[in-house]
């Protein structure tokens, strides 16, 4: 029997999506299927494709022209290729036009917001790649109605799922012992600890988590904002931060980001939009009690075992966490159905599975692509 060899593209390599096509190269691999990742260079450092098996190929940043080239070279001996993502999906559809009939599978992890002219123009982008793929998967439903609506010709729901988070190695005891020393560091010895998760750019409504933050200042003790990710926003939000005496900290990017959420009280989730966000699946797993926007496939996501407020809403925001910090029961109810609503979502075997049989289903003789 022939090996399947597939070719797992990502664009920018976000963590979602990176850390998707790490747990799906190491079970496809593990299933005898050859795996190349195509990923700018530092996505490899980041998430060791390597490691788990694959071939890697690395490939430009996705503004730069070589990229299709390099693409084109990679994907000639594919019997699938799987794109991860608007940008990889278009410029694999520009490598893949004119070679032979290779079948393109797209997954959309998230999605991009604009308005007037740059929303026509990536409404046109978003038709040009769904309708280039054999099977388009969603993360969320909103996902795959809209590759429905942009023309797709199979559209189908793919929640996908990623390891969960990871604790420290040892006894339960020594989990709190972690979890001590990590509330130490970031200065939450006698306070409560809330924490965000996520790059620092627009969209992802730390403006509105600073605004919240302002009205906990009138808590006692008042409770503190830990913010790990890195981005171009980091300026502005560190000035007001210190003009405005907020209790936030921004700790840039963190490798132990799970072992930070287990020691806190609070997840914050103040995006605008969200399929399947990493901080709220971990969050869950943990038995953090989370605070969210109803946004996107959040809801759908985390039915009834997380707090959900309106985007923008700082009031809103800010009422919800004063009420679980005052209600430890209330906290208590919301860990537990987390837990179990963590044990809902489908199992890391589970996703590679229906990936594998849907390129199964496309490289069966007699397809079209």
């Amino acid at each position: 029997m022939t090996q399947l060899r597939t070719v797992q593209v990502l664009g920018g390599g976000s963590a979602g999506s990176s850390a998707h096509v790490r747990s799906l190269a190491a079970g496809l691999v593990a299933r005898g299927v050859r795996v190349t990742v195509c990923a700018p260079a530092h996505v490899e450092h980041d998430y060791d494709f390597l490691g788990a098996g694959a071939h890697f190929a690395p490939v430009p940043r996705r503004s730069d022209p070589a990229a299709v080239g390099a693409l084109r070279a990679v994907c000639s001996g594919a019997d699938v290729v799987h794109a991860h993502g608007l940008h990889a999906a278009l410029r694999v559809g520009l490598a893949l036009a004119g070679q032979r009939r290779v079948p393109l599978v797209v997954t959309w992890h998230t999605r991009a917001h604009a308005a007037g002219a740059r929303g026509r123009l990536l409404g046109l982008l978003e038709r040009r790649a769904v309708r280039a793929a054999a099977v388009v998967l969603g993360t969320s439903s909103e996902l795959v109605d809209r590759a429905r609506d942009r023309g797709a010709r199979d559209a189908r729901l793919s929640p996908v799922s990623v390891p969960g988070p990871r604790r420290p190695a040892g006894s339960y005891e020594s989990y709190g012992s972690y979890e001590s020393k990590a509330r130490a560091e970031l200065g939450a010895v006698d306070r409560p600890l809330l924490m965000a998760v996520g790059r620092l750019e627009p969209g992802r409504g730390y403006e509105t988590l600073l605004d919240a933050a302002r009205d906990w200042l009138r808590l006692d003790p008042v409770p503190l904002v830990v913010i790990a990710g890195e981005g171009h926003e980091r300026g502005p939000l560190q000035r007001r931060i210190d003009a405005e005496g907020l209790p936030v900290r921004l700790i840039g990017r963190r490798d132990d980001v799970s072992e930070l959420l287990a020691a806190a009280d609070l997840a914050l989730l103040p995006s605008r939009w969200e399929a399947r966000s990493l901080l709220a699946q971990e969050a869950l797993s943990l038995g953090v009690p989370l605070v969210a926007t109803r946004v996107g496939g959040v809801p759908e996501l985390v039915g009834d075992a997380a707090e959900l407020v309106p985007y923008g809403d700082p009031a809103a925001l800010a009422g919800a966490v004063t009420g679980l910090l005052a209600d430890p029961d209330r906290r208590g109810r919301l860990a537990a159905a987390g837990l179990a609503q963590a044990a809902t979502w489908p199992t890391e075997d589970e996703t590679i599975a229906q990936v594998l049989s849907i390129y199964d289903e496309l490289t069966r003789p007699g397809t079209v692509a």
